[in-house]
């Protein structure tokens, strides 16, 4: 594939790019989501046809094979994975994307190695895509193990991990070295197998709660591989498709970190949340009077409101209760209730996560506020009704210095006139600290399960109605 492309393949991939960014724009909003997915995906179907159309392709029949397989399992996936699996689900892809990118690379170190590269070095970008494919691959896999419950979601705080990650990381500085000078070509094996080490040992010391970060800068690593590859293969909508995925990437994991106020480094090495169970520990021994609320009695509150802003956290997405947390705001809809969403962005377990959940529960969108859009209403907000949700509300990020969490942006549940809080029990956060707001005179504890605790309120509305 040396010889100049037709015509049309260039025109293709500019077509393809612009479809790329319009689609990319489009994913910035939940309205406009749905749409910016289709011309994405569209963009990426006419760089495939003029791939698969661009004279001298070798192997056309296995690249349709490839796809075809792809395709059947994206769409199984796509049917039967439940949205609350979702996280597990993006980590799966991120890894998948990472990992064509390493192979791809092997297989052109492999094709050459024999005539060029002992005598003129591997290039650059198949050491990057080898590299940054393989962390991602490898990564993405402990990631998604996390977000299964197959692999413990504890953080790890040791320093055994860090000194591994140290060596490995000189290993694959030391193995790109010498392959970009020449050497031997047992020298890349040797890359490689670090490279997978390494994105596994990354990952594993991370905690759950971590994970959306985590995430994010795995999808913008799979994105830089790809932009590799796209250089090691001279395809230009590999090239700018990857790059827009990894620029994406990088720009959300910024966002993310800065939501938690804490830098990417603090979320890789701290080991944050490794002491949860010891400070869950403390707090329970040291119990303090909370008010506690009945379903039926916190009926007759929300019953006579004028304005509600629910708050949902991972406890909800456990609980899967976001369907019947729609019907409690529908029913409170029809009596008038001024009804919104406060949507924390690291609510939950990977990027946007309350947003999609709600989206499948066909929330309106207009009822959909992030954190910046939404603080400024909790004070004239009769009651803010928090569902599973922990660290994100705890005021100790404004207060306490000594808090781990001191200085995150939080939702300001605690300064509507009521807040109702659903929880199972008096357990902290991933922070491992506990909430202060559980003891506020006007905060109000029912305890349950997210699930069944708003769907007696459900139906305790709807007796009251009858």
């Amino acid at each position: 594939m040396n010889a100049p492309l037709p015509g049309f393949v260039p025109l293709a991939y500019l077509s393809a790019a612009i479809l790329f960014i319009v689609g990319l724009k489009r994913l910035s909003s939940p309205a406009s989501a749905r749409s910016g997915n289709l011309i994405a995906a569209g963009g990426m179907a006419l760089a495939v046809v003029a791939t698969l159309l661009t004279p001298g392709l070798e192997h056309r029949g296995l690249i349709l094979t490839a796809l075809s397989l792809g395709a059947v399992a994206g769409f199984v996936g796509a049917r039967r994975v439940l949205m609350t699996d979702m996280p597990q689900m993006v980590a799966l892809l991120n890894g998948l994307g990472g990992g064509a990118a390493a192979l791809v690379s092997t297989v052109e170190f492999v094709h050459a190695s024999r005539q060029f590269y002992p005598h003129h070095g591997v290039p650059l970008p198949g050491l990057l895509g080898t590299v940054i494919g393989a962390v991602s691959f490898s990564g993405s896999l402990i990631a998604f193990g996390k977000l299964q419950g197959i692999v413990s979601d504890r953080a790890i705080a040791g320093g055994i991990l860090r000194i591994l990650n140290a060596a490995l990381a000189a290993v694959l500085l030391l193995a790109g070295g010498v392959l970009l000078g020449g050497g031997a070509a047992g020298w890349y094996w040797g890359l490689l197998a670090a490279a997978l080490v390494f994105g596994s040992t990354m990952v594993l010391p991370i905690g759950g709660a971590d994970m959306p970060v985590v995430i994010s800068l795995l999808n913008s690593c799979t994105g830089l591989a790809a932009a590799a590859t796209g250089f090691t293969l001279d395809n230009t909508a590999l090239i700018i498709s990857g790059t827009l995925v990894g620029a994406s990437g990088t720009l959300l994991t910024q966002l993310m970190c800065k939501a938690m106020n804490r830098s990417l480094a603090n979320v890789l090495f701290s080991g944050f949340g490794a002491g949860a169970p010891a400070a869950a520990a403390a707090g329970a021994s040291g119990a303090r009077p909370v008010r506690e609320i009945g379903t039926a009695d916190a009926a007759v509150l929300l019953a006579n409101i004028r304005s509600l802003i629910i708050v949902p956290g991972y406890g909800m997405a456990v609980a899967q209760a976001q369907h019947v947390v729609r019907e409690l705001a529908d029913l409170l809809a029809e009596r008038g209730v001024d009804v919104k969403y406060a949507i924390h962005p690291v609510a939950g377990r990977m990027p946007g996560h309350m947003n999609v959940l709600l989206a499948e529960a066909n929330v309106p969108y207009t009822q959909l506020f992030d954190l910046d859009q939404i603080n400024d209403q909790f004070e004239r907000a009769d009651v803010a009704l928090v569902i599973g949700a922990n660290d994100v509300v705890n005021p100790s990020a404004r207060t306490e210095r000594t808090s781990p969490i001191y200085g995150m942006p939080i939702l300001d549940a605690d300064k509507a006139q009521h807040t109702i809080v659903i929880k199972r029990g008096m357990s902290p956060g991933f922070a491992g600290i506990d909430n202060p707001l559980y003891y506020e005179p006007k905060t109000l504890m029912l305890f349950g399960d997210a699930k069944g605790a708003v769907t007696k309120l459900v139906g305790e509305l709807k007796a009251q109605a009858a």
